[in-house]
Formats: structure tokens, sequence, C-alpha cells
């Protein structure tokens, strides 16, 4: 029986981190994203690496640590506290203390200014993107805390996660910096990776179970199970919104699927109006599940200048989550070439959440299509 692969997943934000470790001044750094895109894991992959002591927190895991954060905040109450609960060891200048779930413990997110004032070891906060924005802070580190965000792996991280070589990667790298078509044989390799990487997305979870299983069926059942977490929080956290919420989150890949040119409100019921739903987009956007993207009436920046707010379409965080969402078997069809399935949403989605992280130029249909899936962000800085 053949050994199954491990899948080892290599992230572009590590770079990012090693800049905030190796920067002056360095302030506690908020990772923020939707859930499960891998954050809890990169901080302690980076931790463990490049710190001789790692301590992790985990406010939901661990509520009892909240009591520390009772009473006063000044960093040296908080160490002691925190030390006197078996956590550490504390060592200046070889510690990064790693909060997570820090939208459990709003005091623990006031307290970041404090620690950050005493300077003698380095802060990373993360958790859900929901809970960050939604919970009260009685006051915000403002000045204290620089702000990351994590997406989903892009393609190039996917193709790491299979394993292409970096010789491969370099080649389709110099193919879209001169502007020169691929090799047709690796064309055809990649444009098949990049219709895997459509039907599986970039969440760790179902990236690393496709490579370890190489079954997709697999892979939708942990699919399904991210965006059963997605509508349980919606439920937590959207409070009187929730049923407009779900409505707008599940009409996502009907929308995507007709020739309209914007999100259709009165699809979703009678006496539907932009007013009405504009919380419920716009709670979706912030929690980093869907990308909102507005018409505008002229293409000269600033855009917001010409934003028609009343018109805009709403796009999936990951393509490989609205595959799963969309409940109609489409998978097959996109595995075998047919990016046009669905009057094209999927790949239409594909590119919206490119752009949404800063991917500068547009994805042409030459031989150079797989180059530019790469690198079209190469030149920007995004999230490296």
């Amino acid at each position: 029986m053949q050994e199954r692969k491990a899948a080892m997943l290599k992230r572009k934000i590590l770079d990012r981190l090693l800049e905030w470790k190796n920067g002056k001044n360095r302030l506690a750094l908020l990772i923020k994203g939707a859930r499960q895109v891998g954050k809890t894991f990169i901080v302690r992959e980076f931790g463990k690496e490049n710190y001789k002591n790692f301590i992790e927190i985990n406010f939901e895991k661990q509520p009892s640590v909240k009591k520390a954060f009772d009473g006063d905040l000044d960093a040296r109450t908080i160490i002691l506290k925190l030390s006197a609960m078996g956590l550490g060891p504390f060592e200046e200048g070889k510690t990064l203390v790693f909060f997570d779930e820090i939208q459990s413990c709003p005091q623990a997110r006031t307290a970041i200014k404090f620690l950050v004032e005493d300077g003698r070891f380095d802060y990373i906060e993360s958790g859900s993107l929901l809970g960050i924005n939604y919970k009260e802070v009685s006051s915000y580190p403002v000045g204290f805390e620089e702000q990351l965000s994590m997406y989903p792996l892009d393609f190039e991280e996917f193709l790491w996660a299979k394993r292409i070589s970096a010789e491969v990667v370099e080649e389709l790298r110099d193919a879209y910096v001169h502007v020169r078509e691929v090799d047709p044989f690796l064309h055809e390799q990649i444009m098949r990776s990049y219709h895997e990487y459509l039907v599986v997305g970039g969440m760790p979870a179902a990236v690393k179970t496709f490579i370890e299983n190489d079954d997709f069926a697999e892979t939708l059942r942990v699919q399904k199970s991210i965006l059963n977490s997605y509508r349980d929080d919606i439920a937590k956290y959207s409070g009187n919104e929730k049923i407009l919420v779900k409505k707008m989150f599940d009409a996502i890949p009907e929308q995507l699927n007709k020739k309209n040119k914007r999100f259709i409100l009165a699809d979703l019921g009678n006496g539907t109006t932009a007013k009405k739903y504009e919380n419920a987009s716009m709670w979706l956007t912030e929690a980093g599940i869907s990308y909102n993207c507005f018409n505008v009436t002229s293409l000269e920046p600033p855009l917001s200048f010409s934003e028609k707010r009343n018109l805009y379409k709403l796009y999936m965080l990951d393509t490989g989550l609205l595959c799963a969402q969309s409940m109609n078997g489409i998978q097959p069809l996109l595995l075998s070439g047919d990016i046009s399935v669905n009057e094209g949403g999927i790949t239409e989605n594909a590119v919206g959440a490119a752009l949404a992280r800063r991917i500068c130029r547009f994805i042409t249909t030459t031989k150079t299509a797989a180059a530019n899936l790469i690198f079209c962000s190469w030149r920007t800085k995004g999230h490296r």
C-alpha cells in the first residue's frame, strides 16, 4: 500500500512575521482573518522556530487565565499573575507571548498597551475576526498594535503544498516577468493544478486533507464542516441581523450563478431593500467571510468617490467553500477544465478573491495564464 503524503503548508505570511520580529520598536501584532485560515498554526510554527520561549494562551480553552486581567493592568502585575498560574518562563528578549482567541478576553486587548510599553517580551494576538470586530473593548491599544490580515492559501502556496519544485515555480515566474509563453506540457500540468485549486480552495484543513488523501469526497466533508462553523458564528455574533445575514450568505452561490451584474436583493424575498440588507452584507465582509465589490461610475482614483453603494456583488472568501456551498455537483466539471460552468461564477470569484488580496494584474487566457495566476501579485506587498 502506497504511503500517503504528509502535507507541509508553507505560508508567505511567515516572511512578514520575520520582518516584524527583526524590526525596531516592535508593537504587538494582531493577526486578523476569517476562522480556519491557519492563524493559530502559523503563529505556533513561527514562535517555536524563532524564540527560546513560546507561551500560548488560548482564552477559550483556558478561561481561567482571564482572571489574570482582572484588576490592575500594569505589565508587572499581569506577568506575575501569569507566572503564578504556571505559564512561562518569561525571559526578557527571548519570549513570545501568543494571546489566541483574544476576543474572549477584551481586557487582555486593553492591556496590550501596557505590555508593549514594558518592552521585555514580544506579543502576538489572534482570534476570530467576528469576535475582534464585535466584542466591546474598554480601550483599544491604538499606537501599540500593528494589524496584519491573513487569508486562505493562494495558488502559489497551493503548488508548494503539492510539492511542485522550485524550478517549475521559477520557470513560471520568468515567463510572467518576460511575458512569454509557458511550455505547453508545463502549462497543461499547472492548469490542471489550478482546476484542483478552484475545487479544493485554500482553507488549510481542506488543502491538507486533499494532499494527504487525494480524495475530493473527504475534502468536501471538511469544507462543509467549515461552512457550518461559519453559520454557527453568524448565529453567535450577528445578533438581531442573523436571519438576514444567513439569507445573504446562503444566496452567494446562486447570485454568482446568474448573469446579473449585481446582487439582486429581490431574490431573497418580498419586501427586501438595500437599506434592510446593508448591515447584513457589511457584517459578512467585516467577518472576512465575503468580499464586497461595488459598482463605480468612473475608473478614476479614488474609486470610492464614484461608488454606487446600492449596486454591488458579494464574493466568497474561498472558491473551494463556494463550490462546496453550491450543492450542484460542479466539481467534476471544473476538474475537467470547464471553468465556464455556472456562468463562470467560480472563476469570477477566484479573480475577485485575488484582487481583494491586492493583485494588480488581470489574468489572461493565453498560455501565460498559469504564470499570471501565481505571480500577478509578485510586485505588490500584500501579505508575503
